[in-house]
């Protein structure tokens, strides 16, 4: 008789569990107690998540996953994905199923149906979906060789997933995963059975289109989307995010207080109005203000480059989907992407000593860049952008003190706008990169170095870096709780090397200088709708576009009213002037839905006594002031946060 090892299990508070022969997750967790076992719905093993059923057959470090753990929530939205598959397949036996993966926020499955999903159709998925939690299926793993396993679907009517199957390489092992009647192409993991999946913890979305395999070559599927949480609470929280963002949705509120449109002459590039422009302004000279208290100097490059200069630094290679270009001379010329290699051309002017280092360059730079129309989301995603961009040519060992005043800069800036909460993410090497892996070692070790100077706290965010350096990512959190990367701080020592640049050392030798990528805002268009949606159009006063409209009662007081506009204007408040002939109410409500931080009223007492009866915005009360006290509150209100 053969005796099988022992196999020893190492918990996170590192005890150890021994079993003899092999044990699954499930064993484990009613070993550990039976509340765990009840809560359980997947094993960590040696960092890979595995089904709790699997037989674990060597020494391991391991974790259980609970429904309250952070690691669940992807778990339980693919299991979503293919609860609402299974559910499209018993009511739409016709239909054929392709992808369906966990995404942020819940998960999608992309169906081939000749008929068009309706918003009934998801009310009836969504209740067969309650029916297959209720009959709390068990989830199967199965494996299977990929030959049988396109013959399999084929013989199911599955071609979608066949295809999918027949592009992965020969003689590697398929898993599949059962529940019911129901067998999906996965890699897993799942629950132990569909009842884990809180039958009101899901809600489907809406119904989109998208291109099998991403390709606009190929057929056009039908994409439901879902969300999925570990709570009802967490789901109601979700929804009420989602009312309020669309509350908050800058295009409606660009709309509605005249900022910026977009059309079809010019899909994906704003058109900015008076009002909108006046914010970008304000946004811009700030930002200005900023670089040069920093020791930036400002440049500007063109915004058409021959192509030979994105070939040599690699964008051309990188982005040429992305690129427009055009004829001219013989030649082919890019509007330019990004403003990176432009500025490697201003520091090969001239002769460069280690003694002008770091030099920071910084640019408002217009760049271009093709988006597929889908992805297009008002001033999210746009074609034509403007980057608070920047780059600074530096040695190895000044590295740390550059990060450490960039991370001071950046959080003092995002403190002005009201961004406290900010999160850093460190993204290394991509797969597809330029650079040997020496070269990627040290440039990943440099700013590993750096931040850690800076005492900032980071994630790592495998795979994400840039495809000429790794990148620390700034990212932002806002009113309602959502997420936004602005930021970015990059190591480059590979553009330095493409594009000849170099100083002269301290030995009269010449060395290549790193190049630091960084910007705050990323794009102009972008952090000005996030921030649209931050404060729902209601602006601080330094950056409203109108900060205070003066109207009168009657046309009575039309020359007082004059009278404070003018000094208003004198003094450089942005104001305008309501002199029509409509009831106080009137104007009071309109300007409110514009927006406008301030009313100034007048009648004829406040006429007499030269004062002035103020409304603000989000407030029912009002308070009458001396006029030159009015005025002089409001200049000094809205002045910029850094020149305060």
């Amino acid at each position: 008789m053969t005796i099988r090892e022992n196999v020893a299990l190492t918990l996170p508070d590192g005890s150890i569990r021994t079993y003899q022969g092999s044990v699954t997750g499930s064993t484990l967790a009613a070993d550990i107690g039976p509340g765990l076992a009840k809560v359980a719905i997947a094993i960590v093993v040696n960092g890979e998540q595995w089904d709790l059923s699997r037989q674990i057959t060597e020494n391991a470090n391991v974790s259980i996953i609970t429904n309250q753990d952070d690691a669940a929530l992807e778990i339980l939205r693919h299991d979503a994905a293919h609860i609402m598959a299974e559910a499209v397949k018993e009511l739409y036996p016709d239909t054929q199923v392709t992808i369906g993966p966990a995404i942020e926020n819940g998960f999608y499955y992309d169906f081939a149906r000749n008929e068009p999903f309706s918003s009934d159709d998801l009310e009836i998925i969504e209740k067969r979906m309650v029916d297959i939690i209720e009959r709390n299926e068990d989830i199967v793993r199965s494996e299977m060789n990929r030959n049988d396993a396109v013959a399999f679907f084929k013989n199911m009517g599955e071609d979608y997933k066949a295809e999918l199957i027949a592009a992965i390489p020969e003689g590697q092992t398929i898993t599949l995963y059962k529940q019911g009647s129901f067998i999906d192409l996965c890699r897993g993991p799942h629950l132990p059975s569909t009842g884990k999946l809180g039958k009101d913890c899901f809600k489907l979305m809406k119904v989109a289109g998208a291109y099998w395999r991403g390709d606009s070559n190929n057929e056009m599927l039908q994409r439901i989307y879902g969300t999925a949480w570990r709570t009802k609470k967490e789901l109601t929280a979700y929804l009420t995010r989602l009312e309020e963002a669309e509350k908050r949705d800058h295009r409606k509120i660009g709309r509605e207080m005249s900022l910026f449109h977009f059309q079809e002459e010019a899909t994906g590039m704003p058109f900015w109005h008076p009002n909108g422009w006046t914010i970008y302004q304000q946004i811009q000279s700030y930002i200005r203000r900023k670089q040069k208290k920093y020791g930036y100097m400002e440049i500007n490059t063109p915004q058409l480059v021959d192509r030979v200069l994105w070939e040599k630094s690699g964008h051309a290679d990188k982005f040429h989907e992305h690129m427009y270009t055009t004829q001219s001379d013989d030649k082919t010329f890019a509007l330019k992407p990004m403003n990176c290699p432009c500025h490697v051309q201003v520091f090969n002017q001239g002769i460069v000593s280690y003694r002008d280092l770091p030099l920071r360059l910084a640019e408002f730079g217009s760049c271009h860049r093709y988006e597929p129309s889908g992805a297009l989301h008002g001033l999210m995603r746009v074609r034509a952008f403007t980057q608070d961009d920047a780059h600074i040519f530096c040695t190895e060992e000044q590295i740390s003190d550059e990060c450490i005043t960039f991370c001071k800069m950046l959080l003092e800036i995002y403190k002005d706008f009201g961004f406290e909460n900010v999160r850093v993410k460190f993204s290394d090497r991509p797969k597809v990169r330029a650079g040997s892996d020496e070269v990627w070692d040290k440039a990943e070790a440099a700013l590993k170095i750096a931040v850690e100077s800076a005492n900032i706290d980071y994630t790592m965010n495998p795979g994400e870096g840039a495809f000429y350096g790794p990148k620390l990512e700034f990212v932002l959190t806002d009113a309602i709780g959502r997420d936004w990367q602005c930021g970015t701080f990059q190591a480059d020592f590979i553009l330095p090397e493409r594009l000849d640049a170099h100083y002269i050392g301290s030995d009269n030798n010449k060395h290549r200088p790193v190049m630091l990528h960084r910007a705050i805002l990323g794009s102009f268009e972008r952090f000005i709708g996030i921030l649209i949606e931050e404060h729902a159009g209601r602006f601080p006063l330094w950056l409203a576009p109108v900060q205070v409209v003066v109207t009168g009662i009657t046309s009575e007081q039309d020359d007082y009213v004059r009278k404070i506009y003018d000094q208003l204007i004198a003094q450089g408040i942005r104001a305008e002037i309501d002199l029509r002939n409509e009831k106080i109410n009137y104007k009071i409500r309109e300007h409110s839905h514009a927006k406008t931080p301030a009313i100034f009223v007048a009648g004829n007492r406040e006429s007499e006594e030269n004062t002035v009866t103020i409304r603000r915005l989000g407030s029912k009360d009002q308070e009458t002031r001396d006029l030159a006290a009015a005025i002089e509150s409001l200049i000094a209100e809205s002045v910029a946060p850094d020149l305060r």
